[in-house]
């Protein structure tokens, strides 16, 4: 159909279109990344190395460590089917739950109870040029924010199309781009809607309202309300991971702005925050030396890029991302907004699994204006406002200058997934999409069925502080995890797994000093000469 035609079509023609063409149902390929601290089973977090049990953290292809040794970050494999990506994920949590002996894993995204900030253990991956490296960023990263801010944990969702729905889209749009490049540009088409609507997946999903005394200074103290001794909350937030005591960082939103208008523009924005030196972080290289982060630079590298949602590709080892991400466009996308689930053991459930389907394949196929300052302040101040309030009766979002209520706005969106959510169940022969539409339509309509809703209940009707309760979760989930089957091929095979990932690691040679300098070195110049 001529692009004209396309123009005027809603996401649900589109989705039908696609459908008919292919004559096959959407094959959507999906991971998950879930982050999760390890306590000592007193809510307190834990100080032990990364268990060898385990495997190696730099080799593991599952299971390895995000910011703090104490940090898991569980990591599935590529799947077409959610009910085997989740089975694959249980996989790795049984696995781990019964390595950790008295430890336990923490099941929200705001931190137990935390330590005196230095004594937060940064990862360490050893001392090979890349692992020296993972540890220098991690390093930068405590050097910046502060090490407390890095134990938040989230869960991310990585979603793409195949390669023949590709294709389809591109014949039905009547486009004469390559492959990639209209793979490209249609991505960042999702990813701005997604931006603008961001919204909606951050007050259904988020889980954070409240945070353990131990995470807050005096002064952030008085911004809270105070439910008891040790825990602080707003009344009506949603995810304050997501908000200002999150990934957030002043020194990125004033310097850089990335763009998703396009491939080149967000590559460009990316590379000139990678390549451009900060005064605050170059007094910090000139107090701790050339080695305490990867460069003085506003961004150490595209990983420090806190953001709800960016463009990805898998570079081979040892060469730029930006370079491939420009050769190759992007791969899939990586949806970062999602709070830990704590009211289930892997932190995340099939019913958002198929809702954040349905919502991403709108933001791809419904259209998607370019992004103006006057748009993306819209973006940003929309999501401050469900950050800390998004469960307030009546609270007022800006849709292109004009005040609409949270709640309208959500029934309006959710109204335009219904017909997508018919099709997809039609072409699986199942109601799930159906269901998990539902189930969003009721927390639209009745904040306090949302997490963050219930988690506050939960607080206030059993008085009860958050420590306790998050301490009370990860026991049940630990219990669950260990009653739960555990076939002996599927021991066997996690087993050869940790084996092969200690033999990998020893590939890698140790570096001293002077050559890990150099190697630094090379790491930033080769943004800089990304095409």
């Amino acid at each position: 159909m001529p692009h004209s035609t396309h123009a005027a079509q809603t996401s649900a023609d589109r989705l039908e279109a696609l459908i008919e063409r292919q004559g096959q149902p959407v094959v959507i390929n999906r991971g998950i990344e879930r982050e999760t601290l390890r306590t000592d089973g007193s809510a307190r977090l834990s100080l032990t190395p990364h268990p060898a049990s385990l495997g190696n953290k730099l080799t593991h292809p599952s299971i390895t460590t995000d910011f703090s040794e104490s940090q898991l970050e569980l990591i599935t494999p590529v799947f077409q089917s959610v009910d085997a990506l989740l089975h694959d994920l249980t996989a790795t949590h049984q696995f781990v739950t019964r390595q950790l002996g008295k430890e336990r894993l923490w099941p929200g995204s705001m931190p137990c109870i935390l330590p005196d900030e230095q004594a937060i253990p940064l990862a360490d991956y050893g001392s090979s040029n890349l692992g020296r490296l993972k540890k220098t960023y991690r390093n930068g990263l405590g050097l910046r924010y502060n090490r407390i801010m890095q134990t938040i944990c989230a869960v991310h969702y990585n979603f793409s199309l195949s390669d023949a729905d590709w294709d389809g889209l591109r014949n039905i749009e009547s486009r004469d781009e390559e492959r990639p490049q209209f793979v490209a540009r249609r991505y960042f088409d999702l990813m701005r809607n997604f931006r603008r609507w961001s919204w909606l997946p951050l007050y259904l999903f988020g889980a954070s309202p409240a945070v353990d005394r131990s995470f807050l200074t005096t002064k952030q103290q008085s911004l809270f309300s105070q439910l008891d001794a040790d825990t602080f909350y707003l009344p009506f937030a949603t995810s304050l991971r997501s908000g200002d005591l999150g990934y957030q960082s002043h020194i990125q939103s004033d310097h850089i702005n990335i763009c998703y208008n396009s491939l080149a523009d967000y590559a460009d924005s990316l590379r000139q925050a990678i390549t451009t030196p900060h005064t605050n972080y170059e007094h910090l290289t000139e107090h701790h030396g050339p080695a305490a982060q990867i460069s003085p630079h506003i961004l150490q590298s595209e990983a420090e890029f806190y953001t709800t949602v960016r463009a990805k590709t898998a570079a081979p080892p040892g060469e730029n991302f930006l370079t491939h991400l420009l050769r190759q466009g992007p791969t899939y996308i990586e949806i970062r907004l999602l709070d830990v689930n704590p009211f289930t053991d892997i932190g995340v459930t099939a019913e958002q699994i198929h809702f954040l389907d349905l919502f991403l394949l709108h933001c791809l196929l419904s259209d998607s204006p370019q992004h103006d300052p006057a748009l993306c302040d819209e973006v940003q101040s929309n999501f401050r406002q469900t950050v800390t309030e998004g469960r307030r009766h009546n609270v007022q979002l800006l849709n292109q200058g004009t005040h609409v209520s949270l709640g309208d706005w959500g029934k309006q969106l959710l109204d335009a997934l219904s017909p997508l959510a018919e099709r997809l169940d039609q072409s699986a022969q199942s109601s799930r999409y159906s269901e998990a539409l539902a189930a969003m339509t009721e927390r639209v309509n009745h904040p306090d069925k949302t997490p963050s809703g219930q988690l506050l209940a939960m607080l206030t009707g059993e008085s009860i502080s958050l420590r306790q309760l998050m301490q009370r979760q990860s026991e049940r989930f630990h219990e669950a995890l260990v009653a739960h089957p555990w076939p002996g091929v599927l021991h066997e095979a996690f087993t050869q797994t940790v084996a092969q990932s200690h033999d990998a690691a020893k590939t890698y040679p140790d570096s001293d000093d002077h050559h890990f300098l150099e190697y630094l070195d090379d790491f930033v110049a080769a943004y800089r000469l990304a095409p």
